[in-house]
């Protein structure tokens, strides 16, 4: 089976479409939705919808923080992060707000775990930046192979037989083997809002058949994003950062 697993869409309906076309020519079969569906962009509603719909055809969609933030308020977020989700929670409607209060934290299937942060703690809303942090999210789950998103930055992890724990840059639209015996922890970057140098949206493609994981850069129309962002009264920097991917 070939999975398509979307992190960080972030409002960004452009980018979303751009990814789910591109995803459809690769010839996937199942959606992964692994949070933050909301947040930064000018489409909360229109990408929670749109995910929503695409559960009905078997798609699987978590919880991420920015998520949690459109219903609670936010915690610990940046003056930019906080001003876009309080802007988010006014444009809610009750049926997305109802969609996005019941997404899981976390889903487990044969032997992969899907998170949005990681899965020590998927409530703490940890970062993985470091192998560190790596290490005591593998430790912490009995799942071979675990999908992240959260830092908006792509990363490959691997646990060995021996404990040795290796860090990964992926190479953009390149598959790489996630051999046995060892276990993976794979971030996935972000659909809406990447931020590691590339402004192309990012996706995951992992073939389960032949243990492959790809990284996919797509990319999409930016300015129309970003034109959507300055029109609904948001910081600049949000839409100047769609340009630049940082």
């Amino acid at each position: 089976m070939r999975i398509a697993l979307l992190a960080d869409i972030h409002a960004n309906l452009e980018a979303l479409e751009a990814c789910l076309a591109h995803a459809a020519a690769q010839r996937v079969e199942r959606l992964v939705f692994l949070g933050d569906l909301v947040g930064y962009g000018a489409n909360p509603v229109e990408v929670t919808m749109r995910v929503q719909e695409l559960m009905e055809c078997d798609a699987v969609a978590l919880r991420g923080n920015h998520d949690e933030a459109a219903l609670t308020g936010p915690r610990n977020f940046s003056r930019m992060a906080a001003i876009a989700i309080q802007w988010t929670a006014t444009q809610l409607t009750p049926a997305a707000r109802g969609f996005l209060a019941g997404l899981p934290m976390s889903h487990e299937e044969e032997d992969r775990l899907y998170v949005h942060s990681e899965g020590s703690d998927p409530e703490g809303w940890i970062y993985v930046t470091d192998a560190a942090v790596a290490r005591v999210s593998l430790e912490a789950t009995q799942a071979r192979l675990t999908f992240c998103g959260h830092t908006h930055s792509p990363a490959l992890f691997g646990l060995t037989a021996t404990e040795k724990l290796v860090a990964h840059r992926p190479t953009p639209d390149l598959m790489l083997p996630l051999l046995q015996p060892r276990r993976w922890l794979a971030v996935m970057g972000s659909v809406g809002q990447p931020r590691d140098g590339n402004p192309a949206a990012c996706y995951g493609l992992l073939d389960t058949d032949t243990s492959e994981c790809g990284w996919m850069r797509v990319p999409y129309d930016i300015a129309t994003a970003a034109q959507k962002i300055r029109a609904a009264g948001l910081p600049e920097f949000l839409a100047e950062r769609l340009f630049t991917g940082t």
